[in-house]
């Protein structure tokens, strides 16, 4: 069990920027089919650029709740979520927009702001950002990685845990309970504990 490591930095990047891509390219693709053309192909759009931002934005939510879980409601944790999508939007679109490569333009929506957000997509982030904490990032923060593991060996690693602390192993088959192990991972500048029952709590507070 010692050799099971939580995702890097960069893995669980990529993990939230796959995540965001394929979401964005669905989305465009219902939207402008029930919106508007009908069309059966369902060709979504999006762009290259959209791996980073939504990579960086993720991490981002993913620092929040890691900081906000204990301190405030999942209401308010989604909110100040929105407000940070927001924020990327805006701010990555400005950017790519000085040299002509934003690849978004809300101008034709009523309430927009210089064409790169616009409160008509508020909903939509909303429910996106209590999906992005509840399914993909805690999911991805219990993820753990075995060190010597080869393909032709049985994983040695429990199972993820069940919310009452029970586990199931591959290598025995049975059920056993262990809430007494910890690991620690080093998150940016803040150390957090994770616990093999699964729940992740700030250093700070946990202590």
């Amino acid at each position: 069990m010692d050799s099971a490591e939580p995702l890097s930095l960069l893995s669980r990047l990529y993990i939230y920027a796959i995540h965001g891509y394929v979401c964005e390219i669905l989305f465009t693709a219902f939207f402008d089919f029930i919106m508007s053309n009908r069309d059966w192909r369902l060709r979504g759009e999006s762009s290259v650029w959209a791996l980073f931002i939504y990579g960086v934005a993720m991490l981002g939510v993913e620092y929040m709740y890691l900081s906000l879980r204990l301190q405030c409601g999942f209401i308010v944790r989604s909110l100040l979520y929105t407000l940070w999508v927001y924020l990327c939007e805006f701010s990555s679109g400005c950017i790519l927009k000085c040299f002509g490569a934003c690849p978004w333009d809300y101008s034709h929506y009523r309430y927009n702001f210089r064409g790169l957000v616009t409160l008509e997509y508020a909903p939509f982030w909303f429910i996106g950002c209590i999906l992005l904490e509840k399914l993909v990032i805690w999911h991805t923060l219990r993820l753990r990685l075995e060190e010597n593991w080869e393909p032709d060996q049985p994983s040695s690693v429990l199972t993820p845990v069940l919310p009452d602390g029970n586990m199931k192993t591959e290598r025995k088959g049975q059920w056993s309970s262990d809430i007494t192990q910890y690991k620690h991972l080093v998150y940016s500048s803040h150390e957090v504990t994770c616990q093999q029952v699964g729940l992740i709590y700030d250093e700070d507070t946990a202590s």
